[in-house]
């Protein structure tokens, strides 16, 4: 009886402990953390497109392949398969998943590996938008307080809108849509199943999952992540194995030049480079 007392108030020790120390935690690291306001007004880097009259593009310029769009111009479809593959339980959570976390932790803990899940989309905006890539402790803890602060301040769509609008995807392309259209050459609004699991199983490992330089382990990553849609009733089982039994099809797609101006295209090109500068290339002109 005494050892089970012994122990009882040995987890209340150690629970207390944890409070204090994450308490700790939080005092030291909340007044240097990034103003998460500023998500309301930020700036994704898009290229500068060259169209004619007409509205043609004859020309595209810049580091970064992007399109944004708006939350409501997103396939509902599409955003079932990323809640699939990235956090299925985003639109109930407040920031942070506990049960992932703890299993995550569990598995490093374990094996001394990296373990699966533990990152919200929250999380993945605030490491995307305001945090390194490196691998600490100090790094994690920042995100899970920036994804509590993000979703206090933002709406779940606004949130999904920053994801689905920043991250990177391979090619050079960053954002689901520039994606669509790099992968397939046409919008995410005119992706079948297969190509939208396809997609979605990306961001977990760009250079691995995409279907150009990728496409057996994207090919087993959208498999998995179609399985998942069926088990969590977003579609039926017989749709995932019509999604599963299509080929990859994807190719490199380039931007879609309505015809060869390339003259027109340069001159444009220098005269907003002289009048907004480096910016020209970036802020979507």
């Amino acid at each position: 009886m005494k050892f089970f007392r012994f122990v009882w108030h040995l987890n209340f020790l150690a629970f207390f402990c944890t409070l204090w120390l994450l308490a700790g935690v939080y005092l030291f690291l909340s007044p240097n953390l990034p103003d998460v306001e500023t998500l309301r007004d930020v700036k994704l880097q898009t290229p500068m497109r060259v169209y004619t009259r007409e509205g043609d593009l004859i020309g595209q310029f810049g580091e970064q392949k992007r399109n944004p769009l708006s939350f409501d111009e997103i396939p509902e479809t599409f955003v079932n398969a990323l809640l699939a593959a990235e956090d299925d339980n985003f639109f109930h959570h407040r920031g942070i998943d506990i049960a992932g976390l703890l299993r995550a932790v569990s598995e490093l803990v374990l094996t001394g590996q990296k373990g699966s899940g533990g990152s919200t989309l929250t999380m993945q905006v605030a490491r995307n938008y305001f945090l390194t890539l490196e691998r600490t402790f100090i790094r994690k803890f920042k995100e899970i307080l920036l994804a509590i602060e993000i979703e206090r301040a933002l709406n779940k769509q606004e949130i999904f809108e920053l994801y689905f609008n920043r991250i990177f995807l391979g090619h050079r392309a960053y954002g689901f849509e520039a994606a669509s259209r790099v992968y397939y050459g046409k919008g995410i609004n005119e992706l079948d199943l297969a190509q939208w699991a396809m997609l979605a199983g990306i961001p977990k490992a760009p250079s691995r999952n995409n279907p150009i330089s990728g496409a057996r382990a994207g090919e087993s990553r959208r498999n998995w992540i179609l399985n998942r849609m069926a088990h969590l009733g977003y579609i039926t089982d017989a749709q995932s194995k019509a999604a599963t039994n299509q080929p990859v099809t994807a190719r490199h797609h380039g931007a879609q030049i309505s015809f060869n101006a390339r003259y027109a295209a340069e001159m444009a090109r220098r005269q907003m480079l002289r009048r907004y500068g480096m910016s020209a290339y970036n802020d979507g002109y």
